[in-house]
């Protein structure tokens, strides 16, 4: 039910009228009377019997006979709502968009057929114009509706659809796997001591197979299934002066594909062998880490056509909408026009309805998006991508709050799919899947990185400490200039990094150093500009006459420069060269490959023509020091991919990091080795018990509710509980951690309590979420 109300997450049992026994079919809207209101729900399955005794009530209106709810995605909804402790109807909607009905009407784009004489990726066979009925419904109400018991639970088991014109019986039932087998089917369930073997394929018989052999036969968890597919069958040569049979055709524009492919994939040892499983249709998994300078849309391109001239379908999800912008003229150059579509949520209505449309009736065999786009429905999906996982924009800030790393990995599982995890860097989470054997790792080769990457220095070794000692408190130390000036006179753009946006976000008192705060709030005093009057970043007051109340001070100076006052003074170290910025206010797409400075924040570098000629870090305290789980693991991960942006050290790329080089993160970026830096971090995760090596679960809300939700809600045997600690507004937050293969049980739990809760009316709700990314 679409209502915010865990207890009412069941399916309820409907009659199908005569005049809809065609039309109204599993995938498809509907509206029914519930609580004496008539609310919207989602037809999943239909049956001739019902369990229940009662009456039931008949379905009072099919909105429209499109079935947007697919089989696999119904699926997955489920999966994705046991895993975080949620609800079906809270999934569905950041599964299916809301309906527009003139996109809905628009004629269908004719499926084209695949042309074995066309070099780039190209589908098999035609997609059907529907899609195959889903096996289960779900029914969601009208905000606001009131909670009620109209209809019964559903019970009964499923059979055919009567073909008579009686009234039938629509189920309204979730119809999910079991708790325990949902467990087994989720990838983020393998315990770290599993190993996981392929079939060989001498062994494996037509079709998708798997094994699962377990390192240590008392694992509680079983390992993630690896599908493979046995070798393809042999074709009679045809006789002398016969036509090509087509099945020969396609192969060669598949090998046609697969070998320019491979040409891209030539830096990555096992690139060859990745792209030759996806033409293969043995759906590989790979955690990738991308060379320095790599053109990383073109390589995701060549993966995604690939999978497409094997005539499967590629699901591919990037963190904003730059990257999209990147990807989606990569596809198009490639595959040509028409033969993807792009989903995201700032998309209007209409438009991402009708990119939506695009996918679920096989009009095009490749969606991608931002996080929009994990739900996205194709035919016979073979490949989903996920580009830069550590990147917070990939975590639904909406209830039940998945990642969308999570929802892929889970959906490729369920669905048999290949796994491609990319970025320049890599997280705890990626490296636990290579060590359990779920994924293998595509790294270049240490040749490639060498002849890629640019020269890489710290600031605070011992002979730049004697050349300048003030390197290690200098906001601009000698270094950063030199590199600067120098790749300007060479006539290459620099990038400056700059962590916080803005002039001065925070100042604070020049005689004793307290921090500046509005006398109303007490919140951090900011200046926007050099002539601007202090302001509060909280309540907004201006502060003309601020006084400070530990000294009696007025004048206050700079603790965080921000974007703009760095931008400031670099016009005026370097008189001669522009310097544009690019951050919230203005986010630039490239630049020309001239002399110039551009002054970025995290995740706002443009890219350059030809790479940039120096990238200089600054600030780097301000992310290491901040007090996050991640706060190390994002720190590399911003300054790889800034770094990435530099030419190669024979072209006189240089990057400066005003960092002390014996920093762990500071280590990989000066080696460009991410994954050892991950492999380091994941083991301290888990000699602590932190995430991803166990699971959290964090409850958010006012302390009598969330001590009544522990109350109520059964833990598994080792739950710990660690908190509570102040979440603000009366808020407090409690976590409860337990072993990876604790899981389920655990988000189990606290959904059984939440409908307890909500089904008593209790006054105050309590914020579930299940490894959430921002943990600490």
């Amino acid at each position: 039910m679409d209502v915010p109300l865990p207890h009412l997450d069941r399916a309820f049992d409907y009659l199908v009228p005569a005049e809809l026994a065609e039309t109204a079919q599993p995938g498809t809207r509907v509206r029914v009377r519930f609580a004496g209101q008539l609310v919207d729900g989602w037809l999943l399955e239909r049956v001739a019997e019902s369990a229940h005794e009662g009456k039931l009530g008949f379905l009072d209106k099919l909105v429209s006979p499109e079935r947007v709810l697919s089989d696999e995605v119904s699926h997955l909804v489920r999966a994705i709502a046991d895993r975080y402790a949620g609800s079906l109807a809270d999934v569905l909607r950041l599964a299916v968009p809301s309906r527009h009905a003139r996109a809905e009407q628009e004629p269908q784009a004719k499926t084209r057929t695949p042309d074995p004489e066309i070099t780039r990726g190209v589908r098999g066979e035609d997609a059907p114009a529907t899609v195959t009925a889903t096996d289960v419904v779900a029914v969601t109400t009208a905000p606001g509706a009131a909670p009620g018991a109209a209809a019964p639970e559903r019970t009964a088991t499923t059979a055919p659809p009567e073909s008579t014109a009686a009234p039938e019986r629509a189920a309204i039932t979730t119809a999910s796997e079991d708790a325990a087998a949902l467990e087994r089917a989720a990838i983020t369930t393998v315990p770290e001591s599993t190993a996981v073997t392929a079939v060989p394929e001498s062994t494996a018989v037509p079709g998708r197979t798997a094994t699962v052999e377990a390192a240590d036969p008392a694992t509680e968890t079983a390992a993630a299934e690896q599908p493979t597919l046995a070798e393809p069958p042999t074709v009679a040569e045809p006789p002398a002066g016969a036509e090509p049979p087509a099945a020969d055709e396609h192969a060669a524009a598949t090998g046609v594909v697969l070998r320019a492919a491979q040409d891209g994939w030539s830096a990555y040892p096992h690139g060859a062998g990745f792209l030759q499983a996806l033409a293969e249709r043995r759906a590989p998994r790979a955690v990738w880490s991308a060379i320095p300078g790599e053109d990383w849309p073109r390589r995701i391109t060549e993966a995604a056509a690939v999978t497409v001239a094997a005539g499967q379908g590629v699901v591919a999800v990037v963190p904003d909408a730059r990257d999209l912008d990147r990807l989606d003229a990569a596809l198009t150059e490639t595959l040509g026009p028409g033969r993807h579509a792009a989903l995201a949520a700032s998309l209007g209505p209409a438009k991402r309805y009708r990119a939506f449309l695009a996918g679920l009736r096989g009009d095009v065999p490749v969606v991608i998006g931002t996080r929009a786009a994990t739900f996205a429905p194709v035919h016979d999906l073979g490949l989903v991508v996920i580009w830069d996982d550590g990147d917070d924009s990939h975590a639904e800030p909406r209830a039940p709050y998945p990642h969308a790393r999570e929802v892929l990995l889970t959906r490729a599982q369920l669905a048999g799919a290949a796994v491609l995890a990319g970025g320049f860097t890599r997280t705890a989470e990626a490296q636990q899947l290579v060590e359990t054997g779920w994924a293998h790792e595509l790294t270049g080769s240490r040749d490639a990185i060498r002849a890629r990457a640019p020269h890489v220095a710290p600031i605070g070794d011992d002979p730049q400490l004697a050349r300048d000692p003030a390197a290690a408190t200098a906001r601009l130390p000698s270094l950063a200039w030199q590199a600067a000036r120098e790749a300007l006179r060479a006539g290459a753009p620099v990038l400056v990094q700059v962590p916080r946006r803005g002039y001065l976000p925070s100042v604070a008192c020049v005689t004793c150093r307290e921090p500046a705060r509005c006398a109303h709030c007490q919140g951090p005093l900011e200046l926007r500009s050099s002539q601007a009057v202090p302001g509060c970043r909280w309540c907004g007051r201006v502060a003309a006459g601020w006084t400070c109340p530990e000294c009696g001070g007025h004048r206050l100076r700079a603790s965080i420069v921000g974007a703009r006052r760095t931008a400031e003074e670099l016009g005026r170290a370097f008189p001669g060269a522009p310097v544009r910025t690019s951050g919230r206010d203005e986010v630039l797409l490239r630049v020309p490959a001239e002399p110039a400075v551009v002054v970025c924040t995290p995740g706002a570098e443009p890219v350059a023509d030809g790479g940039y000629g120096a990238v200089l870090l600054l600030d780097t305290w301000a992310l290491l020091t901040r007090a996050d789980l991640r706060a190390a693991e994002e720190a590399l991960r911003r300054w790889l991919t800034a770094a990435a942006l530099a030419r190669p050290q024979r072209a006189g790329g240089r990057v400066v990091v005003v960092a002390d080089g014996g920093i762990p993160a500071v280590q990989a970026l000066l080696r460009w080795d991410p994954a050892w830096y991950a492999s380091r971090e994941l083991a301290e995760r888990r000699e602590l018990g932190f995430p991803p090596a166990s699971r959290m679960a964090s409850l958010t809300g006012p302390p009598d509710a969330v001590a009544d939700l522990l109350d109520t809600a059964r833990l598994p045997d080792d739950a710990e509980l660690l908190g509570p600690v102040p979440a603000g507004n009366d808020s407090e937050r409690m976590l409860v951690r337990v072993r990876r293969g604790a899981a389920g049980a655990l988000a189990k739990a606290l959904h059984e309590a939440a409908s307890v809760r909500s089904a008593r009316k209790a006054p105050h709700p309590v914020r579930i979420q299940i490894d959430p990314h921002d943990l600490f």
